[in-house]
């Protein structure tokens, strides 16, 4: 479902990324595990098509991500791909059930099925009871519940995490793990996870470890 093949990425001369190859299959839950600065948050935003690696081939179910013309890319990226970041990334003007509907207006999604399906994610993610609160009256383990609905209101079938328990503690951590393999089971999302947490990522299908750049194992 996706291929990682040979992905370089440079920053004037500082080499990032030196010749990344993996894959992911169908519904399956992986970890890139690496220290700060190991690549690991680059390569996640390659494979999201937020960046442009300097070498390499992207493919998600055939399609080279890196050819697309930018239109092309941003209908791709947002018809299939769903990111949950460990800061929330959640507007503090809005309210939770707001923030969620939002990549589906984005989309210019009707505004009632955007909202009825809004409803269904956070009763699905025990979280409609904070519908109508901001984000600065939720904790952290509420707002990453609400930024894992608003990442799946476009029915994407790849989610991507960058750090997502990083400000969580140890049981909110696990909650958001088991939250994961719950959507995986329900929705039959694939999941990819960027952590420094080695106890987190071998909770998943799958681990990948990155050190400088390349992967080890």
């Amino acid at each position: 479902m996706i291929i990682v093949e040979d992905i370089y990425k440079s920053y004037d001369k500082l080499k990032i990324l030196k010749g990344i190859s993996l894959d992911v299959k169908k519904s399956e839950i992986v970890s890139i595990l690496g220290a700060s600065g190991a690549g690991k948050t680059t390569l996640l935003q390659i494979i999201g098509t937020l960046l442009k690696p300097d070498k390499g081939r992207i493919l998600i179910y055939n399609v080279n991500t890196v050819e697309l013309p930018e239109k092309e890319l941003a209908r791709f990226r947002n018809e299939h791909i769903g990111f949950v970041f460990q800061f929330h990334h959640l507007l503090p003007e809005f309210t939770a059930l707001e923030n969620v509907c939002i990549p589906g207006l984005i989309a210019k999604k009707n505004k009632t099925d955007v909202q009825n399906r809004a409803f269904e994610l956070l009763e699905a993610l025990n979280i409609i009871d904070r519908k109508d609160h901001k984000p600065n009256e939720l904790s952290g383990g509420e707002k990453q519940r609400i930024a894992i609905a608003r990442a799946l209101i476009n029915n994407p079938s790849i989610i991507l995490a960058d750090e997502p328990s990083g400000n969580l503690d140890s049981k909110n951590a696990k909650d958001l793990y088991k939250i994961i393999f719950d959507l995986r089971k329900d929705f039959e999302q694939t999941f990819i996870i960027v952590t420094h947490n080695e106890e987190h990522a071998k909770l998943t299908d799958r681990l990948f470890t990155i050190k400088d750049g390349v992967i080890e194992s």
